[in-house]
């Protein structure tokens, strides 16, 4: 396994032991508020540059491969999913754009499955990749946001943006999937399937 994909699997372990560890458990229950949000964002932070290298290395060294064209979208999906399953329990994320999300990334790893089974790779969109930065920024928000309440800064127009920015990525995150379709459909990638 390369560079790269080594990354990638890292992120997937990342994201199910910070949920258990810093969430499910009492492991940490004598920490402060403040210290638990900030050890996530630190953490966040680790997870999105891991990201942006592995895609980095693998395209200047040319290390992509047919398992890191799978594995990265789907450790994307995995840690953003983590974050906003986090923000959705402490009341930062509204459930209508949660909802929104999470149907969209499993109707996507779907789809992916689909065309995967005909050796055709899901190509990114534009739509696509605005979808990916605003999870990314709303993660980034939430957590500003988490940690402001916990400290006592947090002013009412905070929240009011991260909603607008969470909006935001569910509307982006539906019509990047409304385009892969579109272009699906076009191209006639699944006509031939068996029914």
């Amino acid at each position: 396994m390369n560079l790269p994909n080594k990354l990638t699997v890292a992120r997937l372990i990342l994201a199910p032991v910070i949920f258990v560890w810093f969430y499910t458990t009492d492991i940490f229950s004598g920490m402060s508020d403040v210290v638990y949000s900030s050890v996530l964002a630190v953490l966040y932070a680790v997870m999105e540059l891991t990201d942006l290298f592995d895609g980095i290395i693998a395209r200047r060294h040319g290390l992509v491969t047919d398992l890191g064209k799978v594995l990265d979208p789907f450790a994307d999906v995995i840690q953003h999913m983590t974050f906003f399953t986090l923000f959705l329990t402490k009341g930062i994320m509204p459930v209508w754009a949660f909802t929104v999300i999470f149907w969209r990334e499993f109707f996507q790893c779907f789809m992916r499955m689909l065309l995967m089974g005909k050796g055709k790779p899901m190509a990114a969109n534009i739509f696509g990749k605005a979808k990916t930065c605003l999870y990314a920024f709303s993660s980034v928000l939430g957590f500003s946001v988490r940690i402001a309440s916990v400290t006592g800064f947090q002013k009412s127009w905070m929240q009011t943006v991260l909603t607008v920015v969470f909006a935001l990525a569910a509307c982006v995150s539906v019509i990047s999937f409304a385009v892969y379709v579109k272009n699906v459909v076009k191209e006639g990638t699944l006509s031939s399937m068996t029914r």
